[in-house]
């Protein structure tokens, strides 16, 4: 009974996994529409000189919080191949302690 709870709490966290990876998805490409949008609007406002050098900040910021990102990614997929992982051994044990 121990191992179904635990396979079930298991379960949640490989819920509560996946949405955290969508949740950083969707957070990602708003960023990135709402950084290309602003630089059309700047494009369209000011001179070219400024534009480089606005560019060349987003561009920055854009490779940082991409590596952030990146690494976020790995870690939550760490943790749900681990979870998964947990998961199957505790359902191998509820199966091999009921037929026992």
């Amino acid at each position: 009974m121990e191992m179904l709870f635990l396979a079930v709490v298991l379960l949640v966290l490989l819920v509560v996994e996946v949405v955290l990876v969508v949740t950083v998805v969707v957070v990602v490409v708003v960023v990135v529409v709402v950084v290309v949008v602003v630089l059309v609007v700047v494009v369209d406002v000011i001179k070219e000189v400024v534009v480089v050098v606005v560019v060349k900040l987003v561009v920055v910021v854009v490779k940082v919080v991409a590596v952030k990102v990146v690494l976020v990614l790995v870690v939550e997929v760490v943790v749900v191949v681990i979870v998964l992982l947990l998961l199957f051994f505790c359902l191998c044990c509820f199966c091999s302690f009921s037929s026992s």
